[in-house]
């Protein structure tokens, strides 16, 4: 027997919490790793572990999710998550500005920092997609998990472009105002989405769930299945190329093109502008009305990837001293963000098929596997991205001709990625794609 379940007040505020996550992440994965590259002069590869590490935590993913499909309750660790994700970005931006007296110490704090971060993404952002499975009714949760999905992105784009306008003329202690103010901010907003939420709702949920007596039990089953191991392989590769220009993007900016840290900030906020037109194109394309006509999702999940490969080229030509002066750089960056949030939204939508396709009892374990790849991939990806831009600067001696090469190997990532959904599309049916999507997270701390 079924029950209410949540209306659109409930989903509103899962909404605003999931936006609240995407804010503090952006400013530790964007705007402090532009700082520490160009203001403080350190290795590339410095915030590329930091951010790695912040992954590699969220590796608890499917833990999480099997304790989800087990039934356990989400608020403790929503809002508890949050505190520990707040308290980690105002550390993280404190670590930072200490690195430029004391570069050790600052380290040390930053990799804690980093460490706490992850902790808060995984417990808020895992514990928000069970809450969402057990209280958003069947015939409503695809409509849900759109809004909670576009709210997340659209903190990513506020965020940083606010934060990108309030950091500038730069200082140490307007940095640290500015990450305290929005911490702060954050925690009373969930708090008070928080308030009696779970209280308001009903789970929703008609059909007994597959009960395993262990994660290790419920892991092997989901990670043995062709189509759920395909998926993973996409996710991971698709990832790993999204991440590897994520960190490079802003330091790029600032030095071949020379924009302010401010500018560079702005610069991400345009990218994920971009990311939130794609996304509502697929949606638009999958509507009703259209009917399938501009696309499937398997189409939109391919040629996303391929529009992406593209854009990154146009970033390498960007650093050719002939065509940097004049090339529209902000342009090439909302082009790669619409052609990100094309693949991705349809990547979700072939998520949310594919977690139920083995019954009740397995979405969160299922959830928790590709987030899991996701985490993986966003840590390699740092490393690989920020790694690759050191070492290619060590051979050329050339900053150019090092992002250049840099981005030409995320573009082969992309293609990849690509030749993996070409096979899912010849291997699956198609899915009715914006009807489809789970707010997985895959920027921020992805996915949250």
């Amino acid at each position: 027997m079924t029950t209410p379940g949540f209306g659109w007040l409930q989903i509103i505020r899962l909404g605003l919490i999931q936006a609240c996550l995407g804010a503090v992440v952006v400013v530790t994965t964007s705007t402090l790793n532009r700082i520490m590259v160009v203001e403080l002069a350190l290795p590339a590869l410095l915030p590329g572990f930091l951010v790695a590490w912040h992954y590699a935590v969220q590796i608890v993913r499917p833990r999480m999710g099997y304790g989800a499909d087990k039934g356990r309750r989400s608020t403790p660790w929503m809002m508890g998550g949050m505190v520990v994700l707040s308290c980690g970005g105002v550390m993280a931006a404190f670590a930072t500005i200490w690195m430029q007296t004391a570069t050790i110490a600052g380290i040390a704090l930053a990799v804690l920092s980093f460490s706490l971060i992850g902790l808060g993404v995984s417990a808020c952002g895992t514990s928000l997609l069970a809450l969402m499975a057990k209280q958003v009714p069947d015939d409503r949760r695809a409509q849900a998990a759109t809004v909670v999905w576009l709210m997340m992105i659209m903190g990513f784009a506020v965020t940083a472009g606010t934060v990108g306008q309030l950091i500038d003329p730069y200082s140490p202690a307007v940095l640290l105002k500015v990450s305290a103010g929005l911490s702060v901010l954050t925690v009373i907003i969930t708090a008070l989405c928080l308030w009696g939420l779970e209280k308001s709702g009903g789970t929703v949920k008609a059909e007994t769930p597959k009960n395993f007596d262990s994660f290790k039990a419920a892991f092997k089953e989901v990670a043995s299945e062709p189509t759920a191991r395909t998926f993973t392989i996409f996710v991971f590769l698709s990832m790993l190329a999204y991440s590897a220009q994520d960190l490079i993007l802003e330091p790029f900016a600032g030095v071949v093109h020379g924009l302010s840290p401010g500018k560079t900030t702005q610069l991400s906020g345009w990218h994920h502008s971009g990311v939130l037109v794609g996304m509502l194109a697929v949606a638009g394309a999958s509507t009703k009305w259209v009917n399938g006509r501009l696309g499937s999702v398997s189409a939109w999940m391919l040629g996303g990837c391929v529009l992406s490969a593209v854009a990154t080229i146009g970033l390498s030509l960007s650093a050719l001293a002939a065509l940097s002066p004049v090339w529209p750089l902000q342009a090439n960056v909302v082009f790669l963000g619409v052609a990100n949030g094309a693949f991705s939204i349809a990547a979700i939508a072939t998520m949310m098929r594919l977690a139920g396709e083995g019954g009740p009892g397995k979405e969160g374990t299922r959830m928790g596997l590709w987030g899991a790849a996701q985490a993986i991939a966003f840590g390699l990806g740092g490393i690989v991205g920020t790694a690759a831009s050191d070492i290619a600067h060590a051979i050329f001696g050339d900053s150019r001709l090092a992002y250049l090469s840099v981005f030409i190997f995320q573009a082969m990532l992309f293609m990849a990625s690509a030749l993996v959904a070409y096979r899912m599309r010849s291997n699956t049916k198609p899915v009715d794609a914006i009807r489809r999507p789970h707010p997985i997270q895959w920027r921020e701390g992805s996915a949250t």
